[in-house]
């Protein structure tokens, strides 16, 4: 690579890492506001969850088709429009009103900004491997990553400080990243490379539908129950749906995703991997977010640091995983960050009942180290086994599979601490003499904001003191649980790549430039 090939190749980098970092930065700030949301427009336990998934869902259901349009349509101009559909998605968050269509307004606009960057991310990395030569892809990669994960840093810290202001700022401050991001594209002027081919509409559709039905089934399955026909309605006719989805790419002419690329055992393993990794990765920040201000009492600032502990670990061993994938191939860092973030995840969670952020900010920075790890050797692993025409699409189909686990992993987990919380405080009130009904009412009014909480506190009378006393405790071993699932999703993703991740690294000549499938592992 020359020297003004190389200058611009750096130039398009930064303008793709401005791009994607508003969609890595939405993965922590508004988790860190949701308290404060939920207090000012009243939204309901699950709404709060909606907000968040509704984000990932949108994202995980489109973003293979925002893979194959960039292909058909062009990676910079994909860019361009998802990047400002993101933005006043963004306006718009933050225009939220008062009143009963609060949360069904914010919901919407989540999950539309959840389709910009569907358009946008797989155009944005498709753009930054096609800048960079393969030998040269894992650092780029690892940059990328570790930028965007320090940019989602700012989330942490942006966010505590912007919600003490008013929480619609939150939103706005993806504006300036906009404008910038859309300012650097114009001056590094990426290749608009096209590639024409028929949309799969009927395969959108089948995958919009299903991943919908079953993260629902699963997400409201702590609100109406397992033995609801609802709850098992909507799981079964979810996976039906994905099971038709599957017949349906395998059959057609120009599918959605080209399902046979999974017979690529490295690429296949590297799916697998990443998405049990992301089961943990997101939804952490939700989780974590609300054990800081239920648990420990922390302000929306203070949770900001609290997290950024956790990216302490990541950004340093994202380097080291991008170094390690040029060197050895992604084998090596991928079982170590499963090994070391299972074990991290853990202890965190072993140590939250201890109520104490001394004690627990070793077992963050482990995660973060494990998490670091993993993410950007196996995501990048994954796209050097495609050609060079098929990068949005194979794109497309790694950040599915990532955050369709996200989506998957908020959804139960979310159930789980919902559930664990309400069972914890019953057991706890109830040798206290206090009702069943009263200890549910406290653990439902405990996510929905203070609010809440002082009308069940007026209820208990003389007792409130005392009955909000436990709720801290109880909260802490609720998440304690929710951080063993997570713990759990990694052991799963180290045996998988023990087990049958290919040893060595991508070499230039291993890829042949194929249209119709990719290069044997």
């Amino acid at each position: 690579m020359d020297e003004t090939a190389a200058k611009n190749s750096k130039l398009i980098l930064a303008a793709m890492i401005f791009a994607v970092a508003m969609t890595f930065i939405d993965q922590t700030i508004v988790a860190i506001a949701l308290p404060t949301i939920q207090a000012d427009v009243h939204l309901s336990t699950t709404g709060s969850q909606w907000i968040i998934n509704g984000y990932l869902l949108s994202l995980s259901a489109l973003f293979a088709f925002g893979g194959r349009l960039a292909d058909i349509a062009g990676h910079r101009r994909m860019v361009v429009i998802g990047v400002v559909v993101f933005a006043l998605s963004s306006a718009l968050c933050g225009a939220t009103p008062t009143g009963s269509a609060a949360e069904a307004w914010l919901i919407t606009f989540r999950i539309v900004q959840g389709a910009g960057a569907a358009i946008m991310f797989p155009a944005a990395l498709a753009i930054v491997l096609e800048s960079f030569p393969v030998a040269e892809r894992g650092r780029a990669m690892a940059i990328f990553f570790a930028i965007a994960g320090g940019l989602t840093s700012i989330g942490p810290i942006a966010g505590g400080y912007l919600t003490q202001w008013t929480w619609r700022s939150i939103f706005w401050i993806n504006i300036p990243v906009a404008i910038v991001a859309l300012l650097l594209t114009w001056r590094a002027n990426p290749a608009d490379e096209r590639h024409p081919a028929p949309l799969d509409y009927r395969g959108t559709v089948l995958a919009c539908g299903g991943m919908g039905l079953l993260v629902l089934g699963l997400q409201q399955s702590a609100i109406w129950g397992w033995s609801d026909v609802k709850t098992w309605g909507s799981i079964a006719l979810g996976l039906a749906i994905l099971a038709w989805f599957v017949v349906d790419q395998l059959r057609a002419t120009n599918p959605l995703l080209r399902l046979r690329i999974f017979e690529n055992r490295a690429f296949a393993v590297d799916c697998v991997v990443l998405f049990f990794l992301m089961i943990a990765f997101v939804p952490l920040f939700f989780f974590a977010s609300e054990y800081a201000q239920i648990s420990l009492g922390e302000t929306a600032a203070e949770t900001g640091l609290y997290l950024l502990i956790f990216f302490a670990g990541f950004a340093t061993a994202s380097q080291w995983g991008g170094k390690m994938l040029d060197r050895i191939g992604a084998r090596r860092p991928v079982v170590l960050g499963c090994a070391v973030g299972a074990v991290g995840f853990y202890l965190w969670g072993r140590s939250m009942t201890h109520l104490s952020v001394g004690e627990q900010w070793y077992f963050i920075v482990l995660a973060g180290a494990g998490t670091g790890l993993v993410l950007s050797p196996a995501n990048t692993d994954a796209l050097n086994r495609v050609p060079r025409s098929r990068y949005g699409e194979a794109t497309g189909i790694t950040q599915t599979v990532r955050n369709f686990g996200s989506s998957l992993g908020l959804a139960i987990l979310g159930s789980l601490l919902i559930t664990q919380n309400r069972s914890n405080l019953e057991s706890i009130l109830g040798a206290k003499g206090v009702p069943k009904g009263k200890a549910d009412a406290v653990a439902g009014c405990v996510s929905q904001g203070e609010t809440a909480c002082q009308a069940v506190g007026h209820a208990l009378g003389a007792r409130a003191g005392e009955v909000f006393g436990a709720v801290p405790i109880a909260f802490a071993e609720a998440t304690r649980d929710v951080f063993y699932g997570m713990a759990i999703a990694l052991a799963i993703g180290f045996l998988v790549a023990l087990g049958f991740m290919p040893r060595g690294k991508v070499e230039p000549g291993d890829v042949a430039e194929d249209e119709t499938s990719p290069a044997q592992a």
